[in-house]
């Protein structure tokens, strides 16, 4: 990020033609000391005399002022990492107001505005308070339709829009998630298949195993987000409910899920968790909260998203994405609030005087403070 640096530009564009500060006085009308003023930066220019500065050195106004109103997606990837580690260690206000200064500076610069959003989503729960945990998604809400509204990105504004039906959901909306949606699921027509044919026609055949790569990565992700709702939705039906963990299993163990993907796998434990302690099966909610566990006490840290053995091609995708490698939020957040997923959840209040649950209890308190 750059700020208006007014200053050094008039300094560079006047050595640029040649002239003196006496010159550059002499043709705006004003004295050598005003020059001498505006190029140290211990006063700026009148707001009038800015499109005959701009005019004179050939270039805008926004130049002039060395203005940018967009940043760049490594700028907005870095920020992103610092402000979740500050979410993390400084007070949730003084890091929200930071974010406003940001937003007002940038708000015609969507990408920046969708991942803003998104952070403000990911650190929703850490002001301990109801009603500041819902005017903070309602003020990423905002932000999603100000992208839905006034990009002309079409990518930027199917985001914008999931996005924002996300926030209604949250916000207890549910009304306005089916009319955003259309309460309809149009059949999906993955480009991966497509792409790739055409690279292999082409004959770069690496090319197609690599959009093949990503559309099967993708595609597992996508999975393992619908496994745990449809698991919840499935607890009174206990036949149902164990198929589709066994089948969810298979998949953690098929591709290795645990160690590509740990963050999906997490969902999977702590879900079936609370539906054996809806069903009235401690012993296999606790097995499975043992499992949640050992995972997120274990060597998977630090956290990031990569490729594996089987996923060879997948890393140079990865790199590209809006956060890169890294995830929506902190280490430290990430851990706190695995630990309180299970502390936390009265689901688990009738395991409060097991000493297996105890176990699992301190062991996740102490991740925590890693």
């Amino acid at each position: 990020m750059k700020e208006i640096n007014i200053a050094q530009v008039i300094v560079n564009k006047r050595r640029e033609k040649g002239i003196t500060q006496d010159e550059l006085a002499s043709y705006m009308g004003v004295s050598k000391a005003s020059v001498s003023k505006w190029e140290t930066g211990q006063s700026y220019p009148d707001v009038t005399f800015l499109p005959q500065l701009a005019a004179y050195f050939n270039i805008s106004i926004d130049e002039l002022m060395d203005y940018k109103p967009q940043m760049r997606k490594e700028d907005i990837r870095q920020l992103y990492k610092r402000l979740s580690a500050d979410f993390a260690s400084k007070p949730v206000d003084e890091v929200l107001e930071e974010c406003h200064l940001i937003i007002k500076k940038y708000y015609s610069c969507f990408p920046l505005l969708l991942q803003m959003g998104l952070l403000m989503i990911n650190h929703g729960g850490l002001p301990k308070d109801s009603q500041k945990t819902a005017a903070l998604i309602a003020e990423a809400k905002a932000l999603f339709i100000r992208v839905r509204e006034e990009s002309d990105d079409v990518s930027f504004t199917r985001q914008a829009l999931y996005l924002e039906a996300l926030c209604n959901l949250a916000l207890g909306d549910s009304q306005a998630v089916l009319e955003l949606l259309e309460g309809k699921i149009e059949p999906a027509m993955p480009p991966e298949s497509l792409l790739a044919s055409a690279y292999q026609m082409t004959g770069r055949v690496n090319e197609a195993k690599s959009i093949l790569q990503v559309g099967i990565f993708q595609n597992i992700v996508v999975l393992f987000n619908f496994f745990p709702a449809y698991m919840a939705l499935c607890i009174d039906e206990r036949e149902k409910f164990e198929e589709m963990l066994r089948r969810a299993l298979a998949m953690v163990e098929a591709f290795d899920i645990k160690r590509l993907h740990p963050a999906v796998t997490v969902g999977i434990y702590l879900t079936a968790a609370q539906g054996y302690v809806a069903q009235g099966h401690q012993d296999k909610a606790l097995a499975m909260l043992q499992e949640y566990t050992a995972l997120v006490t274990g060597d998977i840290y630090p956290l990031s998203l990569h490729g594996d053995a089987f996923f060879d091609q997948l890393d140079s995708w990865l790199e590209d994405l809006d956060l890169g490698t890294n995830l929506p939020r902190d280490e430290k957040t990430i851990r706190q609030s695995m630990a309180d997923a299970v502390v936390q959840n009265p689901t688990f209040a009738v395991l409060a005087e097991d000493k297996g649950f105890q176990r699992i209890v301190d062991k996740l308190q102490g991740n925590a403070l890693r």
